[in-house]
C-alpha cells in the first residue's frame, strides 16, 4: 500500500456530477472564520485577539507577537492553526498584563479586529469549528449542480477524511512516519517524529472510512463499532447494530474510526475485522503506534449554514464545519477534482484538534 496522499485512493459519497473549477485563485477566494467554543466574559488576565490575516501562517503571526511585545512562546494561546493562502480570522491570546503594548504591535496583511478580556488562557481545540467561504472559478458546472451536491452533503453527512494538508508537500510525510514506526528513521526531534507519525495515523483512518464509502456503510454501524452521539459527543459500544442502525441512518450518531495509540483499543467484531482489513497493506500493527496516545475520530460529519451563490464564472459557496474537519472533503465532493493535492503542508483545519 502507496504511503502517500492521493484523492484517487478515497471513494467519495456523491454519485453528482463534478464542477471543476479552480479554488485558491486569490487569498481572497478561500476565506476562514473560526467559531469560538465559548463566549468571552470581557473580564478576567488574558487578552483574546481576535485577528485576520492574509498571506501567513498563525505560525508566523505568533512569532511575531513574541518577537514585538516580548512574550515567550507559552504566553500565547491559540485555538488553531490556519491556512496561509487565505484570509483566515481567529483568536489568539496573551497575557492582559501586556496590554499597553499591543497598539504598538503592527504586521502587514495582519489586522487586530477586536481586543476582549477573558478568564483563561486560550488552549488547541477551544473552538467550536470553522466557517469557509469558497469562490470556485472556471468551474464548466453549474452552481445548481453544486447546490444539489451540498444538500445532499447536509442531509446525510459527508466522509470525514483529512486532506492533503495533513499529509505534507507531495503527500509524503506518511513515509517518513512508517520509517518512524519501524525503526528505521535518522530524525531524532521528539515533536517532528509525532507529527510524521500522525500522517500514518491520518491515512489508515482515511482507508477505514473509505472502505465504508464503498460498501454502503456509512451512515450503518456495525457490530463492535464505537459510535459517537451527534447531539452530546457521548461515546458507545454498538452491540446491537441492527438496533442501533436507523439512529445512524437519521444522522443522530456516527461511527468512529481508531487513530491508533497506546490509550485507545483497537475495535472488536465485525467492525475490528473491518478495521484489521484498513490496516493491514500498511504492514503494520496496533502496537506500532505506542508512541502516541492515540484517539477516536467520526467517521461522518455535517456541514452547516450551508449555501451555493452563482458567480460570473463558477460559483461560491459557504458552510461550518466542526474542528479537526477539513473543507477540502467538501469541496473535493462538489468538483470531482484533486482539491489542493499541490498545495501539501497548508491547513484548512488540520490541527484543531489536540494532538494523539
Amino acid at each position: 500500500m502507496k504511503l502517500t496522499f492521493d484523492w484517487a485512493d478515497l471513494a467519495p459519497l456523491t454519485r453528482t456530477p463534478g464542477t471543476g473549477g479552480a479554488l485558491r485563485v486569490t487569498p481572497e477566494a478561500f476565506r476562514v472564520d473560526e467559531l469560538p467554543a465559548y463566549p468571552l466574559s470581557g473580564d478576567g488576565d488574558h487578552l483574546y485577539l481576535h485577528v485576520e490575516k492574509t498571506g501567513h501562517t498563525t505560525a508566523f503571526v505568533v512569532q511575531e507577537l513574541q518577537r514585538q511585545l516580548g512574550l515567550r512562546d507559552r504566553d500565547i494561546g491559540v485555538a488553531g492553526l490556519k491556512d496561509r493562502h487565505a484570509v483566515t480570522t481567529q483568536y489568539l491570546s496573551i497575557p492582559a498584563k501586556h496590554e499597553a503594548r499591543l497598539p504598538t504591535f503592527s504586521v502587514e496583511g495582519v489586522r487586530v479586529l477586536d481586543v476582549t478580556r477573558h478568564t483563561n488562557k486560550l488552549g488547541m481545540g477551544h473552538l467550536a469549528g470553522n466557517r469557509f467561504t469558497v469562490r470556485v472559478s472556471g468551474a464548466p458546472g453549474t452552481a445548481e449542480q453544486a447546490r444539489a451536491t451540498l444538500d445532499a452533503l447536509v442531509q446525510f453527512g459527508l466522509p470525514n477524511y483529512f486532506g492533503p494538508q495533513r499529509f505534507g508537500l507531495g503527500g509524503l510525510n506518511a513515509e517518513e512516519g512508517a520509517r518512524v514506526l519501524r525503526g528505521e528513521s535518522r530524525l531524532r526531534d521528539p515533536r517532528l517524529r509525532r507529527f510524521l507519525v500522525s500522517s500514518v495515523q491520518s491515512l489508515v483512518f482515511n482507508r477505514f472510512v473509505s472502505l465504508r464509502v464503498e460498501r454502503g456503510l456509512l451512515a450503518a454501524l456495525l457490530r463492535g463499532d464505537m459510535a459517537k452521539k451527534r447531539d452530546t459527543g457521548g461515546v458507545f459500544r454498538v452491540d446491537d447494530a441492527e438496533a442501533e442502525s436507523p439512529r445512524a441512518a437519521r444522522g443522530e450518531v456516527s461511527a468512529t474510526g481508531t487513530l491508533f495509540g497506546r490509550k485507545i483499543k483497537p475495535l472488536t467484531e465485525d467492525a475490528g475485522v473491518l478495521e484489521a482489513e484498513a490496516l493491514a497493506p500498511f504492514g503494520l500493527t496496533p502496537e506500532a503506534f505506542s508512541s502516541r496516545k492515540g484517539d477516536r475520530r467520526v467517521v461522518r460529519i455535517f456541514p452547516g449554514e450551508a449555501r451555493v451563490t452563482a458567480t460570473d464564472d463558477g460559483y461560491e459557496v459557504s458552510f461550518t464545519l466542526p474542528k479537526g474537519s477539513f473543507a477540502t472533503s467538501v469541496l473535493r465532493e462538489l468538483t470531482k477534482t484533486n482539491v489542493d493535492v499541490d498545495e501539501g503542508g497548508s491547513a484548512d483545519a488540520d490541527t484543531d484538534e489536540a494532538d494523539a
